[in-house]
């Protein structure tokens, strides 16, 4: 078979995923009618897991799970802003992984604000200048975000849903060859991880070759500037401010993962079949030895699988006292954790029961 018979025969295939994709927003549309006469939650992340899961379990073409997810996941977009334009709300600046992590759950058709810093992200939910925000809560390697525990304390909004994106630095320059080079651009977490790759090609560079700024994107706007700089940044960043890739994936760990949290005001997901609770757990300060630990048993006498336990200070009094947010499999409504969140009612503030992604 000829490259024009393919070439047609993809052609087809393309006219009948445009009829078929116009089909299911048709479906769509009424769908999110329906939701507003009802007033029903439109981002409904359990719903969007079943139907992924689906497909990838009946799969037997060559698209890997992935690669299916990537593509329904922007199919979804696409549907939730028939249903309801929605503005969601990040920490920025534009071109970030935050803005990346954000993208992936909510497509490239959605309303974005960039935002200067966490607490700015919670404010705009809060007062409902933004649907949804999307925040920073801890890095595999880099560890806990500080700043996004203490205000899901200070708060009273929920986790959504979580997003775990890996993190992989581009090389990004309009130079035509890396001689041409005079300065690269980076933000210092940057170029301490990529050090591997700027040892192999840059090794022996004085220090003003490398320049520290704000931000990734910031390296990447300004590499976009400059024919003679480059930029190690985001992919989104580089397509963003239009600059070529010449190298991708240049990170010293490949196991660099960062995780999300997207958070929304009076949102309660449905149950799903594999669920996640976050929990902020106020122990009673009697100065009885064993408190925590007894609170901890209680978990395990109900079978509940512990994931994560990360301590706070009070910042109340002159006693060195602590709160804790915690992680652990199910849904806030199973009868096991109804068990313990009954019996410590004014001891425990309820975060969010999700879609369990990791």
């Amino acid at each position: 078979m000829s490259l024009e018979e393919l070439r047609n025969q993809i052609d087809s295939l393309d006219n009948q995923m445009l009829e078929i994709l116009n089909k299911r927003m048709e479906v769509v549309k009424h769908v999110g009618e329906l939701k507003k006469s009802t007033q029903t939650v439109i981002y409904r992340p359990e719903r969007e897991k079943q139907i992924v899961d689906r497909l990838a379990s009946m799969n037997k073409g060559l698209l890997n799970r992935a690669a299916i997810e990537a593509i329904y996941l922007e199919i979804f977009a696409v549907s939730r802003n028939l249903e309801l334009p929605e503005r969601i709300a990040y920490l920025g600046p534009e071109g970030s992984f935050t803005h990346q992590a954000a993208e992936s759950r909510f497509g490239a058709m959605s309303d974005y604000l960039a935002l200067p810093n966490i607490r700015s992200v919670f404010e705009s939910v809060d007062t409902g200048r933004a649907r949804f925000g999307v925040v920073p809560i801890e890095n595999n390697l880099e560890g806990i975000v500080k700043e996004t525990i203490d205000l899901l304390n200070e708060t009273d909004l929920k986790i959504v849903a979580e997003v775990v994106i890996s993190v992989h630095f581009t090389f990004a320059t309009k130079a035509d060859k890396l001689s041409d080079i005079k300065r690269i651009y980076s933000k210092d977490i940057a170029f301490g991880q990529c050090e591997k790759f700027l040892n192999d090609y840059f090794g022996g560079k004085e220090d003003d070759f490398f320049v520290q700024v704000d931000s990734t994107s910031k390296a990447a706007k300004l590499a976009g500037q400059e024919t003679d700089s480059a930029a190690i940044c985001s992919h989104i960043a580089a397509k963003l401010f239009d600059v070529p890739i010449l190298f991708d994936n240049i990170q010293d760990s490949a196991q660099n993962r960062t995780r999300f949290f997207i958070i929304g005001k009076d949102f309660i997901n449905q149950k799903s079949e594999n669920d996640k609770t976050t929990i902020i757990a106020r122990l009673p300060e009697d100065g009885k030895p064993g408190t925590l630990v007894r609170f901890l048993q209680e978990f395990e006498s109900q079978g509940i699988n512990l994931l994560k336990i990360e301590s706070r200070p009070v910042k109340e009094g002159e006693q060195f006292n602590f709160w804790f947010l915690m992680e652990f499999d199910g849904y806030f409504l199973d009868e096991s954790v109804q068990k313990i969140m009954s019996k410590h009612t004014s001891e425990i503030k309820w975060l969010g029961s999700y879609v369990k992604m990791v």
